[in-house]
């Protein structure tokens, strides 16, 4: 048992970090790595969704060869990460249609006021059903707008053919060679 770890997976607006830890809890390896903030015009925020995975690759693979650590001693690996950042990948290649869509992009305001105006609710208009107002910090008007403005999405998205989800879902999706769809969240 003493022989046994858990890895951990934090990607977060900034950066992505692996750290393994041994049987009671010390962090015996470690490895960060930034990546790029895009800026593609005022307001909006992305990332370059191949550069994340790329770089929590070398991220696992650091931290377990500081810590002599090998994948069949590790008994679980757990993942945090921006928690409303979005991204719509192929069901079938993995590939990213698109940027992630960070969670403090303001591109979706636009959206929101029409959702808004459009019931006497205003920004409460879908609270009873999901619990939160309307606002540009959450998925939906993220996946709205990557609907609209991403040739070939929408079709693909009808065909059943795209996947959306936050990063974690993505990740895991990925590190187990699109075996595994998780709901983010």
């Amino acid at each position: 048992m003493i022989n046994r770890f858990v890895g951990a997976i934090d990607q977060g607006t900034s950066s992505t970090k692996f750290v393994v830890y041994n049987h009671y809890g010390h962090a015996v390896g470690l490895h960060q790595l930034e990546h790029t903030q895009i800026y593609p015009q005022p307001g909006w925020v992305e990332h370059d969704p191949m550069e994340i995975w790329d770089n929590t690759v070398t991220c696992i693979r650091e931290a377990m060869s500081a810590a002599e650590v090998d994948k069949e001693q590790l008994e679980a690996v757990g993942i945090t990460n921006q928690r409303e950042s979005t991204l719509v990948w192929n069901k079938t290649t993995g590939m990213p249609y698109y940027n992630v869509i960070v969670w403090n992009d303001a591109r979706t305001r636009d959206i929101c006021e029409d959702l808004k105006k459009a019931s006497r609710k205003g920004m409460d208009r879908f609270r009873d059903k999901a619990g939160l107002p309307i606002a540009t910090y959450f998925s939906a008007t993220k996946i709205m707008w990557l609907l609209e403005n991403v040739p070939g999405l929408r079709e693909d998205a009808e065909k059943g053919e795209a996947i959306f989800g936050t990063l974690d879902s993505w990740l895991i999706y990925k590190l187990t060679n699109g075996e595994v769809r998780a709901c983010g969240g």
